[in-house]
């Protein structure tokens, strides 16, 4: 007998989807919807800083993202709950013959408050990782929101060779558009190494967090002492800071410093770090 033959070679895939809400029920945050599709869920609430703020930990339980994944993320935090949501370890986006896909949609209500924390992602060579991030924040909404992205593995002397890393990120208040970014990586890329790109460093990190804080804070944030390279801008109604670094764990341990600082500051509650990022 006789087989068609095909063009194309299968290559299989997981689609997985977790939607999150989240409410206030007198002084504590609650849950009202864990949904999930295929391998992306969150561990136990936590309530490490007592009801007001609930912690989430996100798993994918594949551990690393291949070509054809997408995975499908989107939180609601309702008027005055407060959600901290983190990750276990590093996502991991493999190499691979097509691109994979992340989609995140996270909406803050007037007088919620979001903390996005998540560990760092790695983007191996000859991955073609895209993510979108879209924010929507409402009237006095409150956010604090990290990524961290390492090329390759330097660790390992793997260099961001092959593949592309792309990902766009829009922060809307009241539907106006108040931050706007889109970047392409391509491995490599002359932007690798040149001095008005990543300036040889594989790994680069971006916070951004709601609200106005003094020069006397800023000139504190500034003066913290770290491999980093790294600095910040105060914005009207937003604070933006950026680096570059040698390694993942040295451009979260500079977020997480600044987090210490500002989040007293601009969210009135000390910084509790969550257990998971120390095991």
């Amino acid at each position: 007998m006789n087989l068609p033959a095909f063009d194309t070679v299968y290559t299989p895939s997981w689609h997985a989807e977790l939607e999150l809400a989240y409410a206030r029920f007198g002084d504590a945050t609650r849950p009202t919807c864990r949904r999930h599709l295929g391998p992306l869920r969150v561990q136990k609430h936590l309530y490490a800083e007592g009801p007001q703020v609930c912690q989430h930990i996100i798993v994918h339980p594949p551990g690393g993202i291949a070509g054809g994944d997408r995975l499908d993320i989107s939180a609601r935090i309702e008027a005055d709950a407060w959600a901290q949501l983190t990750s276990p370890g590093a996502a991991k986006w493999y190499r691979a013959a097509g691109p994979a896909y992340q989609n995140l949609s996270l909406k803050v209500a007037a007088g919620a408050t979001l903390e996005w924390l998540p560990q760092e992602t790695i983007v191996f060579s000859a991955a073609q990782a895209e993510l979108t991030t879209r924010i929507d924040l409402s009237g006095d909404a409150r956010l604090f929101y990290w990524d961290v992205v390492a090329l390759g593995r330097p660790a390992s002397g793997e260099r961001f060779e092959r593949g592309h890393f792309q990902s766009q990120l829009d922060i809307r208040r009241d539907g106006q558009l108040i931050w706007h970014e889109r970047q392409r990586v391509e491995g490599d890329d002359g932007l690798l190494d040149s001095p008005i790109g990543l300036g040889g460093q594989p790994v680069f990190a971006t916070l951004l967090v709601t609200g106005v804080i003094d020069a006397t804070l800023l000139e504190q944030c500034r003066a913290l002492t770290t491999p980093v390279r790294g600095d910040l801008t105060q914005l009207p109604g937003l604070l933006v800071a950026r680096c570059l670094a040698s390694e993942a764990l040295h451009a979260r341990d500079w977020l997480i410093s600044l987090w210490r600082l500002l989040r007293p500051a601009l969210l009135g509650r000390e910084a509790v770090a969550p257990r998971i990022w120390h095991t």
